[in-house]
C-alpha cells in the first residue's frame, strides 16, 4: 500500500493521475490503431475498456505504459509526458503495474519470488537478477499475497496453482510496485465466470482501498457493468462512448459489436 496521499497537490490541474491528449498510433503497415483518443482517469477510479477484437484496446494499454510510442498526441502520467525520453518512460513504468491475460509469471521460482520480481525495476539490477530482496521487501510481498487471499501458497511454484490463483499472484506482484495506476489487459478472459469474478473482486477492492486507478480491458460487457465506475468503448481506434455503465445504451453496444452485441 502506498503511504503517499493519492492526490498530491500540483500533479495535474484536473486531479487526474493519467490523461491522454489526441493520442494516435499508426502501425508500419498503415493500420490506424488509435485515432485522437482523449480521456482522463482519477486515483481510485475503475475504468473498463471494451470493444471488438482489433478495436485498439491492447494498443491503448501499451501506449499508456510506454511499450508503444504514439504517432501523435501524448500520455501524461502525474503531469509527466510518458514518452518524453527513454529515462522518463522507465521512470513511469516503475509506478504503473501491469496484469496480463497469460499471467506472466516465472515458472521456475516460487510464488513469493514472483511477487518480489515486481520490484525488479526499483532495486539495483544485480539484486533483481540474483533475486536478492530484503526482509522488509519480503514482508511487503507476503502482505500483498495475504490481500489477494493466497498467502498460504507462497512457497509453491506457479504450475501448482489454478489459473485464478496465478492471476492473483500477478495482482500481488503489481501491488509490490506501489503503483499509481494498474493496467489489466484481458485479465480474466481465460478464467471461468465464477473465478473471473473472484479475481475482479480482489483487484477492484484493493484499487479502491489504495487509491490506485485501474484501467482494464474486459471481454464481456457484463463484467464491465458490474465493476467499472466508467466504461470507455472503442470502435476502430476511436472512443465512441465514455461514461457510467448505466448510460451504455443498446445502440452503443450494437455500434461496438455489431448485431450480435448481446453475446458480449
Amino acid at each position: 500500500m502506498r503511504t503517499e496521499a493519492p492526490t498530491p497537490p500540483g500533479v495535474q490541474s484536473d486531479g487526474a493521475v493519467l490523461r491522454t491528449e489526441g493520442l494516435c498510433l499508426t502501425y508500419p503497415d498503415g493500420t490506424q490503431a488509435l485515432r485522437d483518443v482523449a480521456f482522463s482517469v482519477n486515483p481510485g477510479e475503475v475504468v473498463a475498456v471494451i470493444g471488438a477484437s482489433g478495436a485498439g484496446k491492447s494498443t491503448l494499454l501499451r501506449c499508456l505504459n510506454g511499450l508503444l510510442t504514439p504517432t501523435a498526441g501524448r500520455v501524461l502520467f502525474r503531469g509527466r509526458d510518458v514518452h518524453a525520453s527513454p529515462a522518463q518512460t522507465r521512470s513511469v513504468r516503475r509506478e504503473v503495474g501491469m496484469i496480463f491475460q497469460s499471467f506472466g509469471l516465472v515458472p521456475r521460482v516460487s510464488v513469493l519470488v514472483n511477487v518480489l520480481l515486481g520490484l525488479a525495476g526499483q532495486v539495483p539490477t544485480w539484486r533483481g537478477l540474483a533475486c536478492y530482496f530484503t526482509d522488509a521487501e519480503r514482508q511487503n510481498a507476503l502482505r500483498a499475497l495475504s490481500r489477494v487471499g493466497i498467502l498460504e501458497q507462497w512457497q509453491k511454484r506457479p504450475a501448482d496453482l489454478s489459473g485464478g490463483q496465478q492471476q492473483r499472484v500477478a495482482i500481488a506482484r503489481a501491488l509490490c510496485q506501489q503503483p499509481w495506476v494498474l493496467l489489466a489487459d484481458e485479465p480474466v478472459s481465460s478464467l471461468d465466470p465464477a473465478t473471473a469474478r473472484i479475481v475482479m473482486d480482489y483487484a477492484v477492492r484493493i484499487c479502491r482501498e489504495d487509491g490506485i486507478a485501474l484501467i482494464a480491458n474486459l471481454h464481456t460487457v457484463a463484467l464491465a457493468r458490474a465493476y467499472a465506475d466508467r466504461i470507455v468503448a472503442f470502435v476502430e481506434g476511436r472512443v465512441v462512448f465514455d461514461g457510467p455503465p448505466g448510460d451504455l445504451a443498446p445502440a452503443v453496444l450494437e455500434r461496438v459489436y455489431g448485431e450480435h452485441y448481446a453475446e458480449f
